[in-house]
Protein backbone atom coordinates (compact mmCIF):
# COMPACT_ATOMS: atom_id res chain seq x y z
CA UNK A 1 0.00 0.00 0.00
CA UNK A 2 2.80 2.59 0.81
CA UNK A 3 4.63 1.18 -1.72
CA UNK A 4 1.97 2.05 -4.64
CA UNK A 5 1.28 5.28 -2.55
CA UNK A 6 5.25 6.54 -3.29
CA UNK A 7 5.56 4.93 -6.52
CA UNK A 8 2.19 7.16 -7.75
CA UNK A 9 3.55 9.90 -5.90
CA UNK A 10 6.49 9.68 -7.93
CA UNK A 11 4.64 9.39 -10.96
CA UNK A 12 2.44 12.70 -10.06
CA UNK A 13 5.10 14.74 -9.06
CA UNK A 14 8.17 13.67 -11.69
CA UNK A 15 5.49 14.47 -14.41
CA UNK A 16 5.16 18.23 -13.92
CA UNK A 17 8.25 19.21 -15.39
CA UNK A 18 9.49 21.51 -18.89
CA UNK A 19 12.75 23.31 -20.04
CA UNK A 20 13.20 25.65 -17.79
CA UNK A 21 13.10 23.15 -14.55
CA UNK A 22 15.28 20.80 -16.12
CA UNK A 23 17.81 23.17 -16.51
CA UNK A 24 17.47 24.73 -12.68
CA UNK A 25 16.69 21.01 -10.96
CA UNK A 26 19.92 20.00 -12.82
CA UNK A 27 22.56 22.70 -11.49
CA UNK A 28 20.45 22.24 -7.84
CA UNK A 29 20.83 19.07 -7.59
CA UNK A 30 24.75 19.26 -8.26
CA UNK A 31 27.42 20.05 -5.47
CA UNK A 32 30.03 22.96 -6.80
CA UNK A 33 26.67 25.49 -7.37
CA UNK A 34 26.60 25.05 -3.55
CA UNK A 35 30.37 25.62 -2.62
CA UNK A 36 29.48 29.76 -2.16
CA UNK A 37 26.74 28.51 0.93
CA UNK A 38 29.12 26.29 2.39
CA UNK A 39 31.74 28.86 2.50
CA UNK A 40 28.93 31.34 3.93
CA UNK A 41 28.02 29.30 6.90
CA UNK A 42 31.72 28.29 7.78
CA UNK A 43 32.89 32.18 7.75
CA UNK A 44 29.54 32.73 9.91
CA UNK A 45 30.86 29.85 12.43
CA UNK A 46 34.33 30.66 11.90
CA UNK A 47 32.66 34.52 12.75
CA UNK A 48 30.44 33.40 15.55
CA UNK A 49 32.12 30.42 17.70
CA UNK A 50 35.90 31.42 17.18
CA UNK A 51 37.99 29.53 19.19
CA UNK A 52 35.02 26.53 18.87
CA UNK A 53 34.92 27.07 14.99
CA UNK A 54 37.22 24.31 14.46
CA UNK A 55 35.79 21.34 16.82
CA UNK A 56 32.28 22.31 15.03
CA UNK A 57 32.84 22.51 10.98
CA UNK A 58 35.09 19.68 11.78
CA UNK A 59 31.58 18.07 13.65
CA UNK A 60 29.45 19.04 10.54
CA UNK A 61 31.86 17.20 8.21
CA UNK A 62 31.70 14.39 9.85
CA UNK A 63 27.56 14.80 9.68
CA UNK A 64 27.86 15.30 6.29
CA UNK A 65 30.62 12.45 5.67
CA UNK A 66 28.63 9.45 8.06
CA UNK A 67 24.96 10.57 6.41
CA UNK A 68 27.01 9.63 3.05
CA UNK A 69 28.42 6.35 4.05
CA UNK A 70 25.60 5.39 5.74
CA UNK A 71 23.05 6.16 2.96
CA UNK A 72 25.13 4.15 0.93
CA UNK A 73 25.30 1.40 3.20
CA UNK A 74 21.68 1.46 3.68
CA UNK A 75 21.01 1.62 -0.23
CA UNK A 76 23.60 -1.62 -0.88
CA UNK A 77 21.41 -3.44 1.81
CA UNK A 78 17.75 -2.62 1.02
CA UNK A 79 18.80 -3.33 -3.04
CA UNK A 80 15.62 -0.75 -3.84
CA UNK A 81 15.83 0.03 -7.31
CA UNK A 82 15.45 3.63 -8.85
CA UNK A 83 12.91 5.00 -10.53
CA UNK A 84 15.27 5.54 -13.26
CA UNK A 85 16.22 1.80 -13.01
CA UNK A 86 12.77 0.47 -12.43
CA UNK A 87 11.65 -1.77 -15.56
CA UNK A 88 8.14 -0.70 -14.79
CA UNK A 89 8.58 3.00 -15.52
CA UNK A 90 10.84 2.69 -18.89
CA UNK A 91 9.49 4.94 -21.14
CA UNK A 92 7.10 6.66 -18.66
CA UNK A 93 9.24 8.69 -16.24
CA UNK A 94 10.86 11.85 -17.51
CA UNK A 95 14.87 11.60 -17.00
CA UNK A 96 16.69 15.03 -17.51
CA UNK A 97 20.32 14.76 -19.58
CA UNK A 98 19.85 10.81 -19.85
CA UNK A 99 20.94 10.83 -15.79
CA UNK A 100 20.05 7.52 -14.22
CA UNK A 101 22.02 7.89 -11.02
CA UNK A 102 23.18 4.37 -9.17
CA UNK A 103 20.81 1.13 -9.18
CA UNK A 104 19.65 1.65 -6.08
CA UNK A 105 18.01 4.80 -4.39
CA UNK A 106 16.73 3.99 -1.38
CA UNK A 107 17.82 6.25 0.98
CA UNK A 108 19.13 9.30 -0.62
CA UNK A 109 22.37 10.47 -0.13
CA UNK A 110 21.50 13.79 -1.22
CA UNK A 111 18.84 14.41 0.96
CA UNK A 112 20.90 12.66 4.13
CA UNK A 113 23.44 14.85 3.41
CA UNK A 114 21.44 18.19 2.76
CA UNK A 115 19.33 17.67 5.69
CA UNK A 116 22.20 16.85 7.95
CA UNK A 117 24.19 19.60 6.76
CA UNK A 118 20.80 22.41 7.40
CA UNK A 119 19.80 20.14 11.12
CA UNK A 120 23.25 20.93 12.64
CA UNK A 121 23.02 24.34 11.23
CA UNK A 122 19.69 25.65 12.51
CA UNK A 123 20.89 23.74 16.06
CA UNK A 124 23.71 26.04 15.64
CA UNK A 125 21.81 29.25 14.91
CA UNK A 126 18.43 28.81 15.92
CA UNK A 127 17.41 32.57 13.84
CA UNK A 128 13.90 31.19 12.34
CA UNK A 129 15.21 32.94 8.84
CA UNK A 130 18.22 30.64 9.09
CA UNK A 131 16.29 27.74 9.88
CA UNK A 132 13.38 28.32 7.67
CA UNK A 133 16.27 29.18 4.68
CA UNK A 134 18.43 26.15 5.34
CA UNK A 135 15.39 23.97 5.47
CA UNK A 136 14.03 25.18 2.36
CA UNK A 137 17.19 24.97 0.53
CA UNK A 138 17.45 20.90 1.85
CA UNK A 139 13.99 20.44 0.73
CA UNK A 140 14.64 22.03 -2.62
CA UNK A 141 17.94 20.14 -3.25
CA UNK A 142 16.06 16.62 -2.26
CA UNK A 143 13.10 17.71 -4.29
CA UNK A 144 15.31 17.76 -7.69
CA UNK A 145 16.13 14.45 -7.36
CA UNK A 146 12.81 13.13 -7.18
CA UNK A 147 12.64 15.50 -10.65
CA UNK A 148 15.22 14.01 -12.06
CA UNK A 149 13.85 10.58 -11.86
CA UNK A 150 16.20 9.47 -9.27
CA UNK A 151 14.14 8.72 -6.41
CA UNK A 152 11.09 8.18 -5.00
CA UNK A 153 9.42 10.24 -2.15
CA UNK A 154 10.34 7.89 0.39
CA UNK A 155 13.97 8.01 -0.82
CA UNK A 156 13.74 11.50 0.00
CA UNK A 157 11.90 11.29 3.57
CA UNK A 158 14.00 8.71 4.78
CA UNK A 159 17.42 10.28 3.74
CA UNK A 160 16.47 13.43 5.43
CA UNK A 161 15.35 11.49 8.94
CA UNK A 162 18.67 10.04 8.68
CA UNK A 163 20.53 13.16 7.95
CA UNK A 164 18.85 14.98 11.16
CA UNK A 165 19.29 12.17 13.66
CA UNK A 166 22.92 12.01 12.18
CA UNK A 167 23.01 15.52 13.25
CA UNK A 168 21.49 15.76 16.17
CA UNK A 169 24.06 13.02 17.25
CA UNK A 170 26.89 14.76 16.28
CA UNK A 171 25.67 17.88 17.46
CA UNK A 172 25.12 16.42 21.01
CA UNK A 173 28.57 14.99 20.92
CA UNK A 174 30.24 17.90 19.92
CA UNK A 175 28.28 20.21 22.37
CA UNK A 176 29.50 17.42 25.13
CA UNK A 177 32.86 17.93 23.79
CA UNK A 178 33.40 21.42 23.57
CA UNK A 179 30.78 22.75 26.19
CA UNK A 180 28.92 25.05 23.22
CA UNK A 181 26.61 27.61 24.20
CA UNK A 182 23.73 28.00 21.63
CA UNK A 183 24.82 31.08 20.00
CA UNK A 184 22.87 33.18 17.26
CA UNK A 185 23.85 35.18 14.73
CA UNK A 186 24.74 38.78 15.87
CA UNK A 187 22.43 41.45 14.13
Amino acid sequence: MLTHFDKQLFLFLNGLHNNIFDFIMWQISGTWIWLPLYLFVFFAIIKTFKKHSILIIIAIVLTVVATDLISVLIKNSVHRLRPSHNPDFEGIIHIVNNYRGGKFGFVSSHAANCFGFAAFVSLLFSRKWIVFSITLWATVVSYSRLYLGVHYPADLVAGALLGVVIAFILFWLCSRINKLNRKVIPK
